[in-house]
């Protein structure tokens, strides 16, 4: 008959936790050398972002009815060219619309107005509806642009009034031929670090 020492296991565990130090250390070598994952910032995740309203209008999808039923009737309308406007005297910005003969909307247009319109305004004015469904509106900074859309398709000079201005495009043809195809920002440009201005939205079924 063989007889195991007393201490058996205390020698077994003497033995083991060499080896399974070693293990864990070639573990935690191979996990710092493998690549880690960058976190991915806002202005990434939105590279694929699209546009699908403005002012709560679906282009390509309302009609100027939808539009009367959100903001009454037109201040300003030319059958004839198939265009309709609104004027926001509190906020400084007007809302055109043109629409094909059935009065399905196919551009939806929001812009920030110089001209002084009397207006009996509230003290505190509530949340823009002249906005895109991902909440960009006049006068919100270039900044916000990149955040909720990414960078544009493309950039250009532009003016207005003698104001030098830069115009943003953005294609969502990608997305497919339900959506909005075109959306195209106009903005001030960047001064002294400080980041530009939007001074129009542009939303539009068919390609500009």
């Amino acid at each position: 008959m063989r007889f195991w020492p007393k201490d058996r296991t205390r020698n077994r565990g003497r033995l083991l936790n060499p080896w399974i130090c070693g293990v864990t250390l070639v573990a935690a070598y191979a996990n710092a050398q493998a690549p880690q994952p960058r976190p991915t910032s806002k202005k990434a995740a939105a590279q694929h972002v699209n546009e699908s309203t403005l002012a709560g209008l679906r282009p390509g999808r309302d009609t100027l009815k939808r539009a009367e039923q959100l903001y009454k009737s037109p201040e300003d309308s030319i059958q004839e060219q198939g265009e309709s406007s609104w004027k926001d005297g509190c906020r400084k910005s007007s809302l055109i619309v043109s629409y094909d003969h059935k009065q399905t909307i196919e551009t939806i247009r929001v812009s920030r107005i110089s001209d002084s319109i009397d207006a009996d305004c509230p003290n505190e004015l509530k949340r823009n509806p002249w906005r895109t469904g991902h909440g960009l509106a006049i006068n919100d900074s270039t900044t916000k642009v990149l955040e909720l859309y990414g960078d544009p398709d493309s950039k250009s000079p532009s003016t207005r009034g003698g104001q030098p201005l830069e115009l943003w495009y953005y294609a969502f043809d990608w997305a497919g031929p339900e959506v909005p195809q075109v959306m195209e920002v106009l903005c001030t440009r960047k001064v002294d670090g400080n980041p530009g201005r939007v001074v129009e939205i542009t939303l539009a079924a068919p390609s500009l």
